[in-house]
């Protein structure tokens, strides 16, 4: 139960005194940009097909359902991105309220969401590019070296090059990695608008119906499919350092990128099914080119589509893995992971180090593990942390009600606990098997924090708060507001 307030998290991070490691770099622009790279990726582009499986024409429905949970859970991101501006995102945020055997587990569990999403994202990117590959030189690679384990591959290779190539990027520097995610952002939306303007102009009605063939379940368990697209969302909190204004930036674009994620989803969806039935857009992996191709009787708008993939998804590998690389750091300040993850290069102001391990542990997945285990796998845990944060924001106004924050949670407590209970209806959802795999990961957790963490901590031997609080606490008055570099 021992904990760290609001104030002692943002002293020890440094956030705030010049010549940090980290730079106050990015604006309001470059963090929605940053949010929809995040966001935009595999989800649309590859799990759609497995959405509509499941839901149908209804898939428009579980699109906004997995919405809803967002919507409830980014307020509570909001309000907690604010108060305690700093790496960690939600592990930061659990251990101010929960305490450090929850903020750990919470840590663990985003090895699911940002690391295992990482390979996750990997896998669809060598289907994209076998199909932009094929619209352009009329050649792709073989499947035993680009299609996922158990679907023909053997080895998926383009899945390793593309973490590899965003860890390059995300050792060069931070401004670097902003400007070319925010480009990416701006090529993928335009090609998912291209997809819709196509797609509507050969909607037919009747593809509508039976709208629910397999009723609430199957709306449900297109739901637990479809949050996966939503998934990034909440790396914008980890940016929390490097954000200028991150008090008023954070909330804002969190906001900003759940409405237009949605309203983008859904439209797709809605122009994917009209234009060619849920029956045949269902299990194809590359549903949006197949379509786009049909509709035009040509491979050419199939090729712009296959490349606004490619891109989208590149931008998700550099996103996620840019989060997973800070929540590390952020735990390895705090003696619950290695040192070796919190060192920062003077000459890029990078994790260096930290990044090159996190490509190398998540680039074995991303080549041998099959993509359904893996995207069931990053869904629940993703979820458990949102359900986590949910009660964080209650704790936090309960534990630290004096904590300064330019968001406040609409409808508390009512909205945090809806929060919570819609995020373990989308976990149910899963399926057991996952549920079971789950237990093992957590579990193994559990025994990594009692012979490593709990040993190594900057807290141990402390039985609450430690020794320092007060002064940190007064370093940051209330008045003080996070400078601008």
């Amino acid at each position: 139960m021992r904990i760290k307030s609001p104030a002692q998290l943002i002293a020890e991070s440094g956030a705030d005194r010049e010549g940090h490691g980290l730079k106050r770099t990015m604006g309001l622009f470059q963090l929605v940009c940053f949010g929809v790279g995040a966001i935009v990726g595999t989800g649309i582009f590859v799990g759609l097909s497995d959405s509509v499986a499941e839901a149908g024409p209804a898939v428009v429905v579980s699109f906004v359902l997995a919405a809803i949970t967002c919507v409830f859970t980014a307020f509570s991101f909001a309000e907690l991105g604010s108060a305690i501006p700093v790496s960690g995102s939600s592990y930061s945020f659990a251990y101010a309220t929960l305490g450090e055997r929850v903020a750990f587990l919470t840590g663990w569990c985003l090895l699911l969401e940002y690391g295992v999403s990482v390979s996750a994202v990997a896998v669809g990117w060598g289907q994209y590019l076998n199909e932009l590959l094929g619209g352009l030189t009329g050649h792709r690679l073989p499947a035993a070296l680009s299609a996922p384990p158990g679907e023909g591959g053997v080895v998926n290779l383009p899945a390793v090059v593309v973490i590899l190539l965003a860890a390059t990027l995300l050792v060069r520097g931070i401004r670097e990695s902003a400007r070319a995610t925010a480009a990416m952002a701006v090529v993928k939306l335009a090609v998912l608008g291209l997809f819709c303007a196509v797609a509507f102009t050969a909607y037919e009605s009747g593809n509508l119906s039976p709208f629910a063939p397999h009723e609430l379940a199957g709306i449900t368990s297109g739901a637990s499919l479809a949050f996966f697209s939503y998934i990034g969302f909440d790396a914008i909190t980890t940016a929390g350092e490097e954000v200028k204004n991150p008090r008023r930036n954070i909330p804002l674009a969190i906001m900003i990128c759940i409405g237009l994620v949605t309203l983008l989803y859904c439209t797709v969806a809605l122009g994917a099914i009209g234009a060619m039935s849920a029956g045949d857009v269902a299990d194809k992996p590359a549903a949006l080119s197949l379509i786009v191709d049909k509709v035009t009787g040509s491979g050419i708008g199939g090729g712009v589509i296959a490349f606004g993939a490619v891109v989208a998804i590149a931008s998700v590998v550099l996103a996620v893995m840019y989060g997973q690389t800070r929540i590390l750091m952020s735990m390895s300040r705090d003696g619950l992971v290695p040192r070796v993850f919190q060192r920062v290069s003077p000459r890029t102001a990078t994790p260096v180090a930290n990044t090159w391990i996190v490509a190398a542990v998540f680039a074995l997945p991303a080549a041998v593990v099959p993509l359904d285990v893996v995207m069931n796998l990053t869904t629940i845990g993703t979820l458990a942390v949102m359900a986590v944060v949910n009660v964080a924001v209650i704790a936090l106004r309960r534990r630290h009600p004096g904590t300064e924050t330019s968001f406040r949670v609409p409808l508390y407590p009512l909205s945090p606990v809806l929060g919570v209970l819609f995020c373990l209806y989308l976990m149910w959802g899963t399926g057991w098997t996952t549920w079971l795999q789950f237990a093992v990961f957590l579990a193994a957790g559990a025994l990594v924090y009692a012979f490593y963490g709990r040993r190594n901590s900057c807290l141990a031997g402390s039985s609450a708060a430690p020794s320092g609080q007060a002064e940190a606490e007064a370093a940051l008055t209330p008045e003080r507001e996070p400078q601008e570099v």
